[in-house]
């Protein structure tokens, strides 16, 4: 008996040291345009989310964090759901997204989403149901909250563009007549194509959805960081961190 105990023991035991080595590394990815968020750099992310969770996981003992730009928002979800990234951040909640991906709670800050029209078109937009009879426009991969994802399936007439100066370009080919985009995306993009003068960013948001960390599924480290980064992102949120760092990378970016 004490000799099957000790077997016991010493199994757990080189288990929880392998578990601690495979947590060593982490690859975080999350969407390669959307600053202050993140954005891509030589192949790297870098931005708000980017140092916030670097900074949570070396505080856990991580001892490398890579992050990496998969090319877009739809391949960076991919990466995560074929295990080659451990964590994601910047991704809002929704049902299809949680069967391959654990949410942290609580969520670290909020995405506001706006609806774009051309500079001169007499569109108004107060609630959803103002969409409805018009054409609109999105990215691919895009989710925007299981609510009004459910919404735009039954309700509205948007389709999936390749990217998002693609579409801007429908929207100002009339391909489209208002275009759905996060706004600190969109507003970067528009300011890189020069559109600043051709479109309009309504006042009123379409929503404004929290924004989560999610460990991949298939990731080793979920199960030892999971309370861990709970705990860092609530004192984060709580002492204003995120708001600093949002900041911080608000300035670095437009500089």
């Amino acid at each position: 008996m004490t000799r099957y105990l000790i077997t016991i023991l010493i199994t757990l035991f080189l288990a929880n040291i392998a578990q601690a080595q495979q947590c060593k590394a982490l690859v975080i990815t999350g969407h390669p345009a959307y600053p202050p968020v993140a954005w891509a750099t030589d192949g790297k992310l870098q931005g708000s989310s980017v140092t916030l969770v670097s900074n949570i996981a070396k505080g856990l003992g991580v001892e490398k964090v890579t992050s990496m730009d998969f090319g877009s928002w739809e391949k960076a979800q991919q990466a995560i759901r074929d295990g080659r990234a451990d964590v994601i951040f910047g991704i809002y909640k929704n049902p299809a997204r949680a069967e391959y991906m654990y949410y942290i709670e609580p969520p670290y800050m909020l995405d506001p989403v706006s609806v774009v029209i051309r500079k001169g078109d007499n569109f108004k937009f107060t609630q959803w149901s103002d969409l409805k009879g018009h054409r609109g426009v999105t990215n691919q991969g895009e989710s925007y909250g299981s609510q009004f994802d459910a919404y735009i399936k039954t309700d509205l007439n948007v389709v999936r563009s390749n990217g998002v100066d693609q579409a801007f370009a429908q929207l100002l080919n009339k391909q489209a007549d208002y275009l759905i985009i996060g706004t600190y995306p969109g507003k970067l993009e528009a300011k890189k194509l020069n559109l600043d003068s051709k479109v309009v960013f309504l006042p009123k948001s379409v929503l404004t959805a929290d924004m989560y960390i999610a460990f991949s599924k298939k990731s080793k480290c979920y199960s030892q960081l999971e309370k861990g980064f709970a705990e860092g992102i609530k004192k984060a949120v709580a002492s204003g961190e995120v708001n600093q760092l949002i900041e911080s990378a608000n300035q670095q970016f437009y500089k």
